[in-house]
């Protein structure tokens, strides 16, 4: 059997989430000295609503990375993101799905009565150079030990969308 890991992803930054909420701060307080003064359109409340609920899903989404692993046991996986925690033992994980997207590959792990995806390892480059990494490092080993584990080995490719199951 497998011994028990735990694997997290990369964490990104959180330069952007202090300027999503600095931005959402002064377009407040800029709509707040400006009511004082005269009407204030509606595009005005739009576009301040607007930069607010951005900062609140940044900030979402990196409490969500902050909080997410993938645990490999003996009985199964584990897949915690803060909001969810889907246990699959290995016999019930019925399909595993890979295909690329902008940064490293989308895995989906789809058992009988949950399911859960996760990214293998992306770099995101400007002008040639790495600015930042998401996804899981070892997102590769990850997707083989649970097809390994799970007994997945029947491969159908659809296009770029590769699907392993039971045979």
């Amino acid at each position: 059997m497998t011994e028990t890991k735990t694997y997290t992803p990369e964490l990104l930054p959180r330069r952007g989430e202090i300027t999503a909420w600095a931005l959402a701060v002064v377009a407040l307080f800029g709509l707040y000295f400006l009511s004082l003064r005269q009407d204030v359109p509606f595009w005005a409340w739009f576009f301040v609503a607007f930069l607010t609920f951005s900062a609140g899903s940044i900030s979402l989404g990196n409490w969500m990375d902050r909080r997410t692993f993938i645990r490999i046991e003996p009985a199964g996986v584990v897949f915690e993101n803060g909001l969810r925690k889907p246990q699959l033992a290995w016999e019930a994980i019925q399909n595993v799905r890979s295909a690329p997207s902008r940064w490293g590959f989308s895995v989906q792990v789809i058992g009988s009565q949950s399911h859960f995806s996760f990214s293998t390892l992306g770099e995101m480059k400007f002008q040639g150079q790495v600015r930042g990494r998401t996804g899981f490092v070892e997102g590769d080993a990850i997707f083989n030990e649970i097809i390994r584990c799970a007994g997945l080995t029947k491969k159908v490719q659809t296009g770029q969308l590769l699907t392993y199951s039971r045979p």
